[in-house]
This record gives C-alpha cells, sequence and structure tokens, in this order.
C-alpha cells in the first residue's frame, strides 16, 4: 500500500512538470507571435520602399534611392517595382484612411471634374503633372495638381503632401485645402496663388519684375516658412526640395512655402533615403556624404536668395557668380540684377549677399540656423524703417519750424500795421 507521503511528494512533482509545461508552451507562443509580427512589418517596409522617381531634367527633382528601372523588383520584396502601383491601389482604403485622419477634405472626380471645365483652365504644368485652375461649388477660387499617368513623382509622395499639410498651417505655407483619389486619378487641391511662382516672375520674360523691396520681403517671408518647419513643428520637418520653383506668390506679393512631396520628417529610421532634391539647389554635402539635414535646405535657401539678388538660374552657372562675389565687401554689387541697379540701397544688398554665403558654406555645422537667418534679413527691414523713421521725423520737425517762423513774420506784419495806424 502507496504510503501517504509517496503520494504527497508524486502529486507535487506532477504538479511542478505540469506548470513547467504550461510555462514552456506560454513562453514558445509569445515568442512565434513576436517573431511573425515583425517579419509581417519588415516585409510591409520593404513593399513601401518599391517606388517610382520624378523624372531628371532643368526644373526636375531627383530621387535615386527608387530602382532604376520599373521592372527591377526591391530585394527581399514578395511585390516587384512594376507592380507598385497596383499594390498601392490594393492598400487604398488604408491610405484613405490615412489622408482623412490628417483633416483634408476629400473631394470627388466628378467634383474636379466640374470645377475645372472639364479639365480645360490649366495654369501650367510641373514635375507632378497638369496644374488648373478651378473655381469650387462654394465659390472658392483653387489650384488643382493633377498626377500625370506617365509621372514618376508617384503615390508616395502624394500621401507624404496630404499627412504633413494636414498638420502643418503656417502663413508662409501654401495651404492644402482637399485631395482627390477617384477613377484612377491623384489630385491635390490647393489654395489659388495669383502671382505664380517665384522662378516665374524673376526669368519669364513676360514679368513684371520684381522691387528690391518686394524681394527684400520675399526672401523673409521664405524664412518664415522654413523656420516653421525646422523649428515649430512637432516632429521638424526637412523640406528637401527647396528652390524657385516651389515658392509662391499671392495677390499681395507675399510668398509661400510649396511642394512638399519630397519632405521628410527629422526622425531617425536607420534607413538610407538616398539622393533627393533639384540639380543647382542640392547642398554638396550632402551629395558627398548622402546625409540630409536642416543645414542642407539652409544651403538651398543660400541659393534662392542669390536668385532674388542676381536674376541668374542656378544652371544659368549662378554659384561661379556667386563665388566671384565673395572674393570682395562689395562683390555682389557686381552681379546685382540690372533691374535694381539705382534702385535700391547697395548697402542692404550686400548684407543679404552676406547672409546667402553665410548659407552656403562648404561646412554644413558653420551654417547658421533659419532662426538666425530670419532674424539678420528682419534686421535689415527694421534698420530701414529706423532710417525712414527718423528722416520723416526731422522732415516734421523742419515742418512745424518753418509753420512757426511762418506764424511769427505774421505776427510781426500785424504788430506793425497795428503801429502805423496808431502813429497816423
Amino acid at each position: 500500500m502507496v504510503n501517504s507521503a509517496d503520494l504527497v511528494t508524486i502529486g507535487i512533482s506532477a504538479g511542478l512538470a505540469i506548470g513547467i509545461l504550461i510555462a514552456s508552451l506560454v513562453f514558445c507562443g509569445i515568442r512565434w507571435y513576436k517573431k511573425h509580427s515583425h517579419l509581417r512589418r519588415c516585409a510591409n517596409e520593404r513593399c513601401s520602399t518599391a517606388l517610382p522617381i520624378r523624372t531628371n531634367g532643368l526644373d526636375a527633382s531627383i530621387d535615386s534611392s527608387a530602382s532604376v528601372s520599373n521592372s527591377i523588383a526591391i530585394p527581399g520584396s514578395e511585390f516587384p517595382a512594376k507592380d507598385s502601383h497596383l499594390f498601392w491601389w490594393s492598400h487604398r482604403h488604408d491610405k484613405d484612411q490615412l489622408a482623412s485622419a490628417s483633416g483634408i477634405p476629400r473631394y470627388s472626380y466628378k467634383d474636379i471634374q466640374k470645377a475645372t471645365h472639364n479639365f480645360t483652365t490649366i495654369l501650367g504644368q510641373g514635375s507632378f503633372g497638369p496644374v488648373y485652375k478651378a473655381t469650387m461649388a462654394t465659390g472658392g477660387v483653387v489650384a488643382v495638381k493633377v498626377l500625370a499617368s506617365n509621372s514618376k513623382q508617384g503615390e508616395k509622395e502624394f500621401q507624404t503632401e496630404v499627412s504633413l499639410l494636414g498638420r502643418l498651417h503656417h502663413r508662409n505655407l501654401v495651404n492644402l485645402v482637399g485631395y482627390c483619389v477617384d477613377k484612377g486619378q491623384h489630385m491635390l487641391i490647393y489654395e489659388f496663388m495669383s502671382n505664380g511662382s517665384l522662378e516665374n516672375l524673376l526669368y519669364s520674360e513676360e514679368g513684371q519684375g520684381l522691387s528690391w523691396e518686394e524681394r527684400l520681403q520675399i526672401a523673409l517671408d521664405i524664412s518664415h516658412g522654413i523656420e516653421y518647419l525646422h523649428e515649430g513643428a512637432v516632429p521638424p520637418v526637412i523640406h528637401r526640395d527647396l528652390k524657385s520653383a516651389n515658392i509662391l506668390l499671392d495677390q499681395s506679393m507675399r510668398a509661400k512655402v510649396a511642394d512638399f512631396g519630397l519632405s521628410k520628417e527629422e526622425v531617425f529610421d536607420g534607413r538610407n533615403s538616398g539622393l533627393k532634391g533639384t540639380y543647382g539647389y542640392i547642398d554638396p554635402a550632402y551629395i558627398s556624404s548622402n546625409k540630409f539635414t536642416m543645414k542642407s535646405d539652409i544651403y538651398s535657401f543660400g541659393v534662392i536668395i542669390f536668385e532674388l539678388i542676381t536674376a541668374i538660374h542656378p544652371h544659368q552657372n549662378l554659384m561661379e557668380f556667386v563665388n566671384l562675389a565673395a572674393m570682395s565687401p562689395d562683390g555682389a554689387d557686381e552681379i546685382l540684377d540690372k533691374q535694381l541697379v539705382g534702385e535700391c540701397k547697395l548697402e542692404e544688398v550686400r548684407t543679404l549677399a552676406s547672409i546667402g554665403h553665410k548659407c552656403l558654406h562648404k561646412t554644413p555645422r558653420k551654417r547658421p540656423s533659419i532662426g538666425e537667418v530670419s532674424l539678420a534679413i528682419a534686421r535689415i527691414k527694421q534698420r530701414r524703417f529706423a532710417k525712414e523713421h527718423t528722416m520723416s521725423l526731422a522732415d516734421s520737425d523742419l515742418s512745424r519750424m518753418v509753420s512757426r517762423i511762418e506764424n511769427q513774420q505774421v505776427e510781426l506784419f500785424e504788430i506793425a500795421s497795428f503801429k502805423d495806424k496808431a502813429t497816423e
């Protein structure tokens, strides 16, 4: 007969064995779940990298991180690059939810078709595709950018722009008022900027020309827009494609930064994003290191500053003129836009050129922050205002003095007349 003590021992041993078995099963289950979740996440990330690129050209942006050929698949991905468009559309409902979460209204294809009179009100052609002027049902006038069927800009940049501009709001950023994903079309709807791009105003033969005061204000407006992206947004945003073509002006000639398709939040993800930007505006340090930082945006802004001073396009050897001007304190006088000669104060031109040179410093860490740039440009305007105010006060004092003398002369004349009458 079994001893009661033996039964207790057997029971305890069996309980421990069962407990260890259950714990082992739970541990293995957790490991299996985590492993498969990680694999699914990695697969999704690899799929999202199979994206097309923008066409290269005079005003086109580049993205060398994308496939060289649309038929080349990303290693390790189950989806070849040539099917990236179809893959995106298979997930369009998820992406629509992302865009809707940004708070940007979605419009139907029929809404846009009606607003653009069946797409006949074309304003121009960009790297994204054609741009149309539209009058919405509410009466508001907007600009509609349509992703061309042969465009290389891609759906990722479309989604980037919608998601970023859904949370970025500043008076010097172009406002995205809606989007459309319908009938195989992708469209972005912006506030209408009646004076077009800075590039057209500077280089178009039909352009009305910009005064020095307007150029100085445009530089300040751009700096405020970038300052918001770098120092006001959370997390900060790097534009990565600053150029005169992406600076738009409203009816009051106030400048706003546009085109956020290549923009990126400054969150390190450990991945190499590839070369992005537009030739002539790309930071040389970025080309050599493939690391795009806020200081790369500063470099691009430095190029725009010299465009404002010279009205010379980066593709017309602008940097050669800039380097020559850097050799002497008054070098900016020699490259000043002919339209501005005799129409502006050279001291202000030299000060703005000095700011531009600092932005173009070959060592990124030695370039100023955008906050410092904004403050420096603002000081140019403040000094002008102070001088004008001082001159205005001087003119006012002189006017009062002349008036006082005239009054005294009248009083003396009246006294003399009174004495003459009294003598008679």
